[in-house]
């Protein structure tokens, strides 16, 4: 008994804690005592391992700022009028996409549930285990001009490169400044075909030339997301915000 509990306090002191704990239950069960060791050993691998990878799903999500707490594709609405390939959608939640270095494009109106579904799939990359990271353009724009300004901007571009799935919401919403388009093509040219990005927009990608701006830059910018993205397009009568508002009045 003293040595099993010297490999338990082993087992503490290295972290392996999730295995410990098993170890000391497998000790105090006799039932155990039928299982070969291998059986046994395999028991406590298991648990350890499961312990671990569910940390580092909880260390993902949290370092990927997801908004929506509630985002996920198996909350997804496929009401008739929003028009969602729902073939697609699920396609696209195993994350292959990401494995092939594509991007996707999500536009619709005002409410249409764009925004959810980014942060949808960006809980499905978490939960297959790669670096995600979501954020406003306005906020993503600002980030890099106080890194150029302090001579950190080639660190936040390094940084930026080594996420897999770059979610960017509310893509060109307005025109940009010749710098700004210029930092703008710095991020979609170091991630080109070695990460994934979805943009999350209002506007197709025919009218994001006027907010980039006429010239080589938006050409650029454009050239190398439009020919390697996927598209979907969220439809619909009504704003999710409009939609919840009537089925909480129909169930009163």
């Amino acid at each position: 008994m003293m040595l099993d509990m010297t490999t338990v306090n082993k087992l503490n002191e290295m972290r392996i804690t999730a295995m410990a704990r098993a170890f000391t239950e497998q000790l105090s069960d006799p039932q155990y005592n039928e299982m070969s060791f291998e059986e046994r050993f395999g028991l406590l691998v298991d648990i350890e391992w499961s312990r671990r990878k569910n940390n580092q799903l909880t260390r993902l999500l949290k370092n990927a700022c997801i908004q929506d707490s509630n985002a996920c594709i198996e909350n997804t609405r496929y009401d008739v009028d929003r028009k969602l390939d729902k073939s697609q959608i699920l396609r696209l939640a195993t994350n292959n996409y990401i494995a092939e270095k594509r991007n996707i494009i999500i536009l619709g109106a005002t409410g249409a549930g764009k925004s959810f579904m980014g942060n949808a799939f960006a809980v499905a990359a978490c939960r297959g285990l790669y670096t995600t990271r979501c954020v406003r353009l306005p906020d993503l724009l600002d980030e890099l001009a106080i890194s150029r300004g302090e001579g950190t901007f080639r660190k936040t571009m390094k940084a930026y490169k080594k996420v897999a799935l770059l979610v960017i919401d509310e893509w060109l919403l307005s025109p940009l400044k010749d710098v700004e388009a210029q930092n703008l093509l710095e991020i979609i040219e170091a991630r080109h075909q070695t990460c994934s990005t979805i943009f999350v927009s209002q506007y197709s990608p025919a009218g994001w030339r006027a907010q980039i701006g006429e010239g080589a830059i938006a050409e650029a910018v454009l050239d190398r997301i439009i020919h390697n993205s996927h598209t979907i397009f969220i439809d619909g009568k009504i704003s999710m915000r409009e939609r919840f508002a009537l089925e909480r009045q129909n169930n009163l």
